[in-house]
Parts: structure tokens; C-alpha cells; sequence
């Protein structure tokens, strides 16, 4: 999987790290069980400071999307179990999400096509809820 960081971005760099990893969880780039790179080698690739590789880490640990041990290092979480219903915290995101399309102009038609798009794209089998 190939990291891109934007350092001109508002996004902070550990946002920025955390979300890709789990775009790369959720497409199968990244598979359940597998090993990531450590906080020292990953900082070097990109060139940021261990301190931003092991908050992001620490977030996506918290978060259940990877395990972290100490002899083993870092890897992806096994698949979770599927929720039935949304986290308060997704549909908070989500509303913000709709809420800059709604200002942009885009309309629900456009916007449900894109989500169709990109929902598509995710490696992960989803149920019609």
C-alpha cells in the first residue's frame, strides 16, 4: 500500500495516516493479519516524526482497527463483527460530509451515485440494511 501525506493539508499528518489505513483495510489492500510496517520504519518512509506513525497507531488501535503486540509489532485487526447500526460517531461525520455537498451544490442523485461508487469499491461484502 502506498502512503501519500499532504503537509500543506489542515488535516493533521496522524488524521491523514489513520484515514488511509483504513481505506487500505476496507478496499483489501491492507488484509486482515497483516503485519504493518514499525513506527520507525514507517516515519522514515514517509519522513515524519515517530511521535505523528505512533499516534496515528495508537488512534487506529483504540478504534479496534489494528492489534498492537510487542513481540509481534503491528497488524490489521481480524474483520470485526458488523454493527447493525451506525456509530453516533459515523453519522456525525456523515452529516458533516453531506452537509459540505449540500453546500457545494451537489445534488442527492450525484451524491448517492458517488456514495454508490465508492461503497462499491470496499473489498468487505456489506448487507442491504
Amino acid at each position: 500500500m502506498i502512503i501519500s501525506l499532504q503537509l500543506d493539508n489542515d488535516v493533521p499528518l496522524y488524521e491523514q495516516l489513520r484515514n488511509q489505513i483504513v481505506i487500505g483495510i476496507a478496499t483489501g489492500e491492507l488484509e486482515p493479519e497483516e503485519r504493518l510496517p514499525t513506527v520507525r520504519q514507517l516515519a522514515d518512509d514517509l519522513g515524519i516524526n515517530t511521535m505523528t506513525v505512533n499516534k496515528a497507531y495508537s488512534l487506529l488501535k483504540q478504534e479496534g482497527y489494528i492489534v498492537i503486540d510487542r513481540r509481534h509489532g503491528a497488524k490489521v485487526s481480524p474483520l470485526p463483527q458488523h454493527r447493525s447500526e451506525p456509530s453516533p460517531e459515523m453519522i456525525e461525520e456523515l452529516q458533516l460530509i453531506i452537509a459540505q455537498a449540500s453546500i457545494q451544490g451537489i445534488g442527492l442523485a450525484r451524491f448517492q451515485e458517488l456514495c454508490s461508487s465508492i461503497f462499491s469499491s470496499m473489498a468487505y461484502p456489506q448487507s442491504e440494511s
